[in-house]
């Protein structure tokens, strides 16, 4: 049975307390503290937002273990969210609107999701109108734009033949999802064969296992002269053998640095990149910039309404998991993306 928690009065400043997932030290997923904290104060330009779902995300790892670059402690981890707008400042995000956000430095310039409520800037909201569950709405945000920027970084049209690298991880599958739709030839990697029907599932015409030796030779065994576009999720030394599995003329977007690894040793661009090959980038830090996530979002949950875009959830946990949440995902048991749920009184 979930957890129904408890909002209520105490001493502490504001009278009121929600309960949050708190990081006070680097560490392992057992360094996650469930306690009540004050509820965060309306300020101009903010909304408090009573966070109904939200999807786990890698960076959080990193953070966690004290990887990501100014990030002070104590810190309530989480960079995305679906929720309802409990207080305003903006009239354009009045209470009791569905909305989402992500990046803009949720969980490490300031306090995240991983809370009964979050305090964020107006400014990155997106709108939610939809009756999709929230655990379905929380998975969007993060993933499924970053999946749908890379794949508009990679210019793909009908007739190209993209490969997936890490395409059962959250944006993997969101790409999966996204591309399948699109017209064109689709080959998926993965480390794990048991995924391999999960991959071809949701959309994958040719499922490729990488076991870290280079998949350039198992490429070309599928598509003689290579892959047209390549989506890259694992980073550092993969990009390099991403490039060799190109088709003449064909694009690579690195998009992820599944690795662990946030450069490309040894690279040299003169002989590394294929002559008339593209090699690009897209970083989920762009859904705050441009103004083009509304309308991203926007089509996206149609599609997923429709049925036209599965949504691949592996598994949901309780906020106060949040601890067993990431020894899940650090044990890369999942296809798709992790959940969190929180519920209210």
């Amino acid at each position: 049975m979930l957890l129904r928690y408890r909002l209520h009065r105490s001493g502490l400043r504001g009278g009121l307390t929600v309960r949050a997932v708190t990081l006070d030290r680097p560490g392992g997923p057992e360094v996650l503290r469930v306690r009540d904290l004050a509820r965060p104060r309306l300020r101009g330009g903010w909304a408090l937002i009573r966070v109904m779902a939200l999807g786990l995300n890698r960076s959080e790892l990193f953070t966690r273990r004290g990887l990501s670059p100014g990030v002070s402690l104590p810190r309530v981890l989480g960079i995305e969210c679906a929720g309802v707008v409990e207080e305003s400042s903006d009239p354009g995000f009045p209470v009791g609107a569905a909305v989402a956000a992500a990046m803009g430095g949720m969980g490490r310039q300031f306090d995240g999701s991983y809370a009964q409520y979050a305090l964020l800037p107006a400014a990155q909201l997106l709108r939610l109108d939809s009756a999709l569950p929230w655990t379905t709405l929380g998975a969007l945000p993060e993933s499924y734009l970053t999946a749908h920027g890379s794949l508009e970084a990679l210019r793909l049209r009908p007739g190209h033949r993209l490969l997936i690298r890490a395409a059962t991880s959250s944006v993997g599958t969101a790409a999966l999802a996204l591309a399948a739709g699109r017209n064109v030839e689709i080959a998926a990697t993965t480390r794990d064969p048991r995924k391999a029907d999960a991959l071809r599932a949701l959309g994958a015409d040719h499922v490729i296992l990488d076991a870290g030796a280079g998949i350039r030779d198992a490429v070309r065994a599928v598509w003689s002269d290579g892959a047209d576009r390549v989506l890259d999720l694992v980073g550092g030394a993969a990009v390099l053998d991403s490039l060799a599995a190109l088709s003449a003329g064909g694009s690579v977007c690195n998009s992820g640095i599944l690795s662990d690894t946030w450069t490309i040793p040894g690279f040299e661009p003169l002989e590394d990149i294929p002559s008339g090959a593209t090699l690009t980038t897209f970083s989920s830090s762009e859904i705050n910039r441009g103004g083009w996530a509304q309308g991203a979002l926007d089509g996206i949950v149609r599609a997923v309404e429709s049925g036209d875009c599965p949504v691949a959830v592996d598994r949901i946990f309780r906020l106060q998991d949040m601890a067993d949440a990431h020894r899940y995902m650090e044990a890369n048991r999942a296809i798709g993306k992790v959940v969190a749920v929180v519920h209210h009184p």
